[in-house]
């Protein structure tokens, strides 16, 4: 089966179409997907289909690959299903069944899906103008969506944005109208595919007006200026990184005491979650299981663990010993503490949350030289995290170099098995280095480098003329 980008048209609507080859072609379907837009309840049905195909990639992959091909953790299973090839750094491009195909396939689905709700949208608005405000903030949620899938594909599929001095660099296609199958579909350089990101969130951020969040499941106005906050730091302009970041801070709180734990074991959202894909009714439950306590597939490495130096730090009580091994770790970020039927077992992946804001900000400004407000936001995350005050800690806050690794630190602390390691290695330009507990061969990797990218699929290659490959990986 070959993962011809330009034929996800066939592929929306998951909620309501049956899933196809690629290759098949249906006539019904064109016919199904401007009827099933007639209705607002269609628009409905769609948007709840588009977040689920997004749980699809980021359960299917994404969410593991920066943490297995970073190095805070360690694999303790080979075999089917636990990317020791992204671990190892020798993925294939013909890995169809695995991160390389899963992530392109399921996230230009995601894709395809918002493209469908924002091409119908503006005739039905017309048409039903009594059902504009509801439509529109559909829109603006695919358009969230749209967004956070080209940036997520970017991310692995290209170098960060600062890999060359004006983002010249190959990127990935960006898709705003699903092309017909006769289309070529080519790369953007990262600077395009970063460009239509920030206008996707801007228009939605529009759209969205003064509306309020409904719950951390569905994209807000606050998610999109929470996104817009970390597009921004990767592309190092601080300014704006400052501003939303700055934005969302104002408008949020962060979780304390019990309530950290909680936003991960409790089977609630969590005062801080800002944005994060619902499992509910979902049949996979893949976090809950490679980070299991039980059997795990992933424990935390030693690189992890050292920088844990204070033993009343709240971010401790995720892990535990290994009764197996005391002198290694597991973690319970993923393990559900709470009593549990297996209708309501679920696993929710973390997108978005307050305390990544004040990490943005104070690497932000850092990299304005404010290093007395960089300092600032860096001790109210530290304090959190050591039940003080932030007047209580003490920072060379005249020091750029030690605030910064300071941020990494805390980000690693912070963000552990949520999909972050290996980018914020990347984007700050350091090169991989793992510890002592790795059984991987593949002990340091040097920034920069041609491995820090996954291949493009080479299903994706041979189907379509217009594509471009990764050098030396798709080699």
């Amino acid at each position: 089966m070959k993962l011809k980008l330009y034929i996800f048209l066939l592929l929306a609507l998951p909620a309501l179409i049956s899933c196809k080859k690629y290759f098949e072609v249906d006539n019904s379907d064109r016919q199904t997907i401007p009827n099933t837009f007639s209705t607002i309840e269609g628009f409905r049905a769609s948007i709840n289909g588009t977040y689920a195909k997004m749980y699809n990639y980021y359960l299917n992959s994404f969410y593991l690959y920066p943490e297995v091909a970073g190095n805070m953790v360690d694999l303790v299973k080979t075999g089917n299903g636990t990317m020791k090839p992204q671990h190892d750094f020798l993925s294939d491009p013909e890995e169809e069944v695995g991160a390389v195909g899963y992530i392109w396939r399921y996230a230009f689905e995601t894709i395809a899906n918002a493209n469908n709700i924002l091409e119908y949208a503006p005739a039905f608005i017309e048409k039903n103008p009594a059902s504009k405000a509801e439509t529109e903030l559909i829109q603006a949620q695919a358009l969230f969506v749209r967004a956070l899938s080209h940036f997520d594909l970017c991310r692995v599929y290209a170098q960060p944005y600062n890999y060359t001095a004006d983002a010249s660099h190959l990127g990935v296609p960006v898709v705003l109208i699903n092309p017909a199958p006769e289309d070529p579909v080519a790369r953007q350089t990262v600077k395009v595919v970063y460009a239509q990101i920030i206008k996707d969130l801007k228009d939605a951020e529009t759209l969205f007006g003064n509306s309020a969040a409904a719950n951390p499941y569905v994209a807000s106005k606050k998610a999109v200026q929470a996104l817009l906050a970390r597009v921004y730091l990767y592309a190092e302009d601080w300014d704006n990184a400052i501003t939303y970041s700055t934005e969302v801070i104002n408008n949020s709180v962060l979780a304390y005491k019990e309530q950290y734990s909680a936003m991960f074991n409790n089977l609630i959202p969590g005062v801080e979650a800002i944005f994060r894909l619902s499992g509910q009714d979902k049949t996979d439950k893949r976090l809950g299981r490679v980070y299991a306590v039980n059997d795990p597939t992933y424990v935390p490495a030693d690189t992890l663990m050292k920088l844990f130096n204070d033993p009343s730090d709240i971010r401790l009580g995720l892990f535990q010993a290994n009764p197996a091994n005391p002198a290694r770790y597991l973690t319970r970020k993923w393990t559900i503490g709470v009593t549990y039927t297996p209708n309501n077992e679920r696993y929710d992946p973390m997108v978005l949350r307050a305390s990544e804001m004040y990490l943005i900000r104070a690497e932000a400004y850092a990299g304005k030289n404010r290093l007395t407000d960089c300092a600032a936001d860096l001790k109210i995350i530290i304090a959190r995290a050591l039940d003080k005050q932030p007047a209580d800690i003490i920072l060379e806050s005249d020091n750029k170099e030690l605030l910064l690794k300071r941020i990494a630190t805390e980000r690693a602390k912070e963000f552990c098995f949520e999909g972050h390691n290996l980018f914020d290695i990347v984007r700050t330009k350091k090169s991989l280095v793992r510890g002592v507990t790795t059984t991987s061969a593949t002990k340091t990797v040097n920034y920069p480098s041609d491995y820090f990218v996954l291949p493009i699929p080479q299903s994706e290659m041979d189907a379509n003329a217009a594509m471009v490959g990764n050098p030396t990986v798709n080699n």
